[in-house]
């Protein structure tokens, strides 16, 4: 036997084993992925024509590793086949025998380059106007809130792509946007179980450290720990694994907050689609809640003291840990503060609430602009080439505007 023809046996056998994982995978699917389907769907439909997502399956999923994933290096026969132009077109027709190249694959693909372009970067492309105009503190939860904003942008737009593209892009890039808030909720407080991001991944593959994700320097991360070799003894170094591995939450806590920002997902989306549909007033209305808490809500306390005491947030009274409403002092509960770092402005900070209304038109106006810019495009070039290989051309183009474009003379 010749070695080519010893070769395209190996890259057809490691087809094979690719698709046996693929199924495996499907009956083990990854517990956020399987409740983020089940409740998509009843988000998607509150806007015309949106698309109806498909439960996954609801068996028990596969406990999550706390292991960190080993680095790989490109074994012999990857390179090999990307070497030569034959085997890389015969590895490639077979992938596409094996479903590499269906439409759902695509999509997902696709899906993914607008999610790392479009939307996981956002926060920190515009970095001091989330902070300095919106009071937006460097934090995980601002990070996600502006995030959310955005996958919702770009899901408006999704939607409108005919069947079942609108479909599977949509899931893809909720699939996608949840396994990120996922890696990054566990970074915080789990520090160690994942390997630390790169500060620049290539966003067009895995990047080195195993994720698929952009690292962000919005919020502060905790720092990983030490190389062994640092440490003036072993028995010392190993006290600074115990001391990690004590500080991380418990599993309990990270699907709690998974639930908490699932909902706030679809509370954003449908409160901003109502928005779309009834007009800027309501648009307004839906920024001022999700995206700047609701700050102010209980009026503006000119009289106080600026010793603290005007300090107030708002208290969401639906999901989350809430399970009797009828127990919560709301009075009390406003007055807490839960280290969020959005609420009310202290009282020596009055003044910011001048500059609200038109901070909602500066929101408001670039929603409607970047939705109209995303509604002129033409389905292909939102789509792309749906060639193996060319699924990120394009994706550059698409890129949000100025946030204060055109509004502020």
């Amino acid at each position: 036997m010749s070695s080519q023809q010893l070769l395209v046996r190996q890259v057809v056998r490691s087809a094979h084993q690719a698709r046996a994982y693929d199924k495996v995978r499907a009956y083990f699917p990854v517990k956020v992925h399987r409740s983020v389907r089940a409740i998509s769907s009843s988000v998607t439909r509150s806007a015309a024509a949106a698309p109806k997502l498909k439960p996954t399956p609801t068996s028990a999923p596969l406990p999550p590793s706390f292991e960190p994933a080993p680095q790989r290096e490109q074994s012999w026969l990857t390179a090999k086949v990307k070497s030569s132009p034959l085997l890389f077109s015969i590895f490639l027709s077979v992938a596409r025998v094996l479903g590499y190249g269906s439409p759902q694959q695509f999509a997902n693909r696709r899906a993914l380059l607008l999610y790392n372009t479009l939307c996981a970067t956002r926060a920190d492309e515009a970095s001091a106007f989330w902070r300095e105009e919106c009071a937006l503190p460097p934090t995980f939860q601002s990070w996600f809130t502006i995030t959310n904003l955005h996958v919702w942008l770009l899901t408006v737009r999704l939607r409108a792509l005919p069947a079942p593209h609108g479909t599977q892009h949509v899931q893809g890039l909720i699939d996608h946007f949840f396994q990120d808030v996922e890696e990054r909720l566990r970074a915080v407080l789990q520090p160690g179980v994942l390997p630390p991001r790169s500060s620049s991944p290539n966003l067009s593959s895995t990047a080195e450290d195993g994720s698929h994700y952009p690292h962000s320097s919005f919020y502060t991360t905790p720092a990983p720990l030490a190389p062994k070799g640092t440490f003036p003894s072993t028995k010392a170094y190993q006290e600074a694994v115990n001391l990690q591995k004590r500080s991380r939450a418990p599993e309990k806590l990270i699907t709690r907050q998974m639930k908490i920002l699932k909902e706030q997902w679809a509370g954003m989306g449908m409160s901003l689609d109502l928005g779309l549909v009834r007009g800027d007033a309501e648009m307004a209305a839906a920024v001022w809640r999700n995206l700047l808490g609701a700050r102010g809500a209980s009026g503006i306390g000119l009289g106080q003291e600026g010793n603290g005491s005007g300090y107030r947030r708002a208290v969401n009274l639906v999901g989350g840990l809430v399970e009797d409403v009828r127990k919560v002092d709301v009075d009390k509960e406003e007055l807490k503060d839960d280290n969020s770092g959005v609420h009310d402005f202290a009282p020596s900070e009055n003044d910011r609430y001048i500059g609200y209304p038109e901070l909602m038109v500066t929101l408001v106006s670039y929603i409607r602009r970047e939705s109209l810019r995303l509604e002129r495009l033409d389905d292909s070039v939102i789509v792309g080439p749906r060639r193996v290989g060319r699924e990120g051309e394009g994706v550059q183009n698409l890129r949000w505007g100025d946030i204060q474009n055109d509004v502020r003379r």
